[in-house]
């Protein structure tokens, strides 16, 4: 083949060729990278042409991460979208579908504990929620400590006795909060609307952190019942008082102003960048976040952009002011689109001075701690993975090791569960349970050997196979692991490693393939005790499930098995009564009393639950 034409066949072959940049349009819109089975990449453009006519002349080092991508890339699908601000949410949204490995990935997704000021109730109560909705109601937080949301809360129940049931019913006796001074009783007529609202303004002054504008209020109070000879009241107004200024010593002010912020923090090391987020309420620090990137592609100000966009959502609205480093990519549509999360002003600041500034620095050093940190686990790791390899004298290094367990209660209701762990830590979004199909006799082998072909099977077919595999068990477990390896030619791949205590006096004994005598390591030995570890979670995993599992089967199957007994009476019978353990409990006429049950039902139930000799059944 001339020259001209293999360099023609290349041009035709390569996803980004000219003759495909002809057909994309120059308007906005969304570009996905993909691989053979997943996306790679997700990125906007306000010109799609050109932004992937860059990446198809891209001239950069080779080893750099755009280009190892573009290795990768075996075909580049657009979406086109009417303006650029359609584009951001729509990048957005696919980075958080398809979670693409050269992407900002937000590994810790999960929502910080707020607290919640039912202000929209006749009678408000505080509680505790993970989503912020539009619903009218105040919202604080979120607390990345949940030690200092439970100490606001403590401090709230116990000097401001608001209501804490759910709802609020007329009741002629008021309840045990009530007597223990917990509770006003509003559903008893115990306190007038006035006074109860009086104490939910400072509740919510408090959490505003206007604590010195309450204790203002507090002693004017006290003064004045004093005065009028009301000592017990005046008393009660100073063990307030004295209550809130306690918190008020341990609160560290941050700004002169009371207004709410999240700080943002970043810093690269080589390819790695930790970012750092400080939550910053009414005025004062309330908690903080950071998140670890590997090797995000894209320079800082989209890999901050990208970050600003994932991490807020309208269960996670932003606060009034976000303080940055530095500007951001498209920062005008970011303010935009935040702005309609939080459906009102939103806006972005880069201090150069001033006590904005003082709180730069100090999120700026939280990201410099996240690279720290990860520095230290991953040299704790490389020690540990070093001493497993040579100990073992495992033919892969251990990065990923899974651990499997059986749980059954004479061969009924068999699950098997597996635990992963990648690199020393655990990595709960791998764990799996495995209902057990073919076995309803207690065969732990046959179990085992139904499960491992489930996974490696699967594991196969999609190639993420584990480096190593530990198997609760002795020399018999390994044995079956050994033949389900081999029939899928995977013996080499997967190192196998057998964990027991065959006698209750002797230490964790090792059994690996073709040795005869196990790996005996000293009980301190910290290879040892971090396969004990995962071994231990793994049979946590596999009861927590068995136990739910055989709960099930116990109360739930005995119900629906009694004519009937459908959905809505079962629903009406554990609102009666509370509970399956309960209802089971329950006498004929406690039955019979439930709406929708007569007496005849009811004595169905009873002789079900029961057993002869009058006891509820285990």
């Amino acid at each position: 083949m001339s020259p001209p034409e293999q360099a023609n066949q290349d041009q035709q072959a390569s996803p980004l060729s000219s003759a495909f940049l002809a057909t994309v349009s120059h308007g906005p819109g969304v570009y996905l990278m993909l691989g053979k089975r997943q996306v790679l990449y997700v990125g906007k453009a306000r010109d799609l042409r050109k932004r992937l006519s860059q990446y198809a002349h891209f001239a950069g080092p080779a080893h750099s991460k755009t280009a190892v991508m573009l290795t990768h890339v075996q075909r580049v699908e657009t979406i086109l979208t009417t303006t650029e601000k359609e584009a951001l949410i729509l990048e957005a949204s696919l980075i958080k579908q398809h979670r693409p490995r050269y992407n900002v990935i937000l590994r810790d997704d999960k929502n910080y504990p707020l607290i919640k000021v039912t202000i929209r109730d006749p009678w408000p109560r505080v509680t505790v929620t993970r989503k912020r909705l539009r619903d009218g109601n105040r919202y604080f937080g979120p607390y990345a400590s949940s030690t200092a949301m439970r100490a606001t809360l403590q401090l709230l129940h116990g000097q401001f006795p608001l209501r804490r049931c759910a709802t609020v019913r007329e009741r002629q006796r008021p309840c045990l909060n009530y007597q223990m001074g917990r509770c006003l009783a509003p559903c008893a007529g115990k306190v007038q609307p006035e006074v109860y609202q009086a104490m939910v303004r400072d509740v919510l002054l408090i959490l505003e952190g206007k604590t010195g504008q309450v204790i203002g209020d507090l002693t004017a109070r006290m003064e004045q019942a004093a005065a009028n000879l009301a000592f017990e009241q005046a008393a009660h107004l100073r063990d307030q008082i004295q209550a809130l200024g306690r918190t008020i010593e341990h609160q560290a002010v941050a700004a002169e102003h009371h207004l709410d912020q999240d700080v943002f923090g970043i810093h690269r090391q080589d390819a790695a960048v930790g970012i750092a987020l400080l939550f910053v309420r009414g005025g004062m620090i309330t908690g903080a976040q950071s998140f670890f990137l590997a090797d995000p592609l894209g320079e800082d100000d989209s890999l901050l952009a990208q970050t600003i966009l994932q991490y807020y959502s309208a269960e996670r609205q932003p606060p009034r002011e976000l303080l940055l480093p530095f500007a951001i990519e498209d920062q005008a549509l970011v303010e935009e689109r935040l702005a309609e999360l939080r459906d009102r002003p939103v806006s972005i600041g880069s201090p150069q001075r001033g006590k904005r500034m003082q709180l730069m620095r100090m999120a700026a050093a939280n990201a410099a701690q996240v690279l720290e940190e990860r520095a230290k686990k991953e040299l704790s790791w490389e020690t540990l993975a070093v001493s497993l390899e040579a100990k073992l004298r495992l033919a892969n290094r251990p990065e990923r090791i899974e651990c499997l367990d059986i749980s059954n209660l004479l061969g009924k209701q068999a699950v098997g569960s597996l635990v992963c762990f990648v690199q020393g830590e655990k990595a709960a979004g791998l764990y799996r349970h495995y209902r057990i199909k073919s076995q309803d006799t207690p065969d732990d082998y046959a179990m085992m050997r139904e499960v491992l072909e489930r996974r490696i099977d699967k594991g196969v077919q999609e190639d993420n196979l584990p480096d190593m595999l530990l198997l609760d068990g002795g020399k018999g477990q390994l044995q079956v692991a050994v033949e389900v390896l081999a029939r899928f030619d995977c013996l080499q791949k997967v190192d196998l490693v057998a964990i027991a205590k065959e006698k209750a006096d002797e230490g964790e004994k090792l059994f690996r393939p073709g040795r005869k005598n196990p790996v005996l390591l000293p009980a301190h030995a910290p290879a040892l005790l971090y396969l004990m570890r995962i071994r231990d979670e793994a049979h946590r995993f596999g009861i927590t499930f068995h136990r739910k599992l055989r709960g099930k089967a116990q109360l739930h199957s005995r119900l629906d098995i009694i004519e009937g007994i459908g959905p809505k009476r079962k629903r009406l019978l554990l609102q009666a009564l509370g509970s399956f353990k309960r209802i089971a409990a329950a006498t004929v006429e406690e039955l019979a009393a439930v709406p929708g049950i007569g007496p005849e039902l009811a004595r169905q139930i009873h002789d079900r639950l029961r057993g002869e000799n009058g006891h509820a059944a285990e």
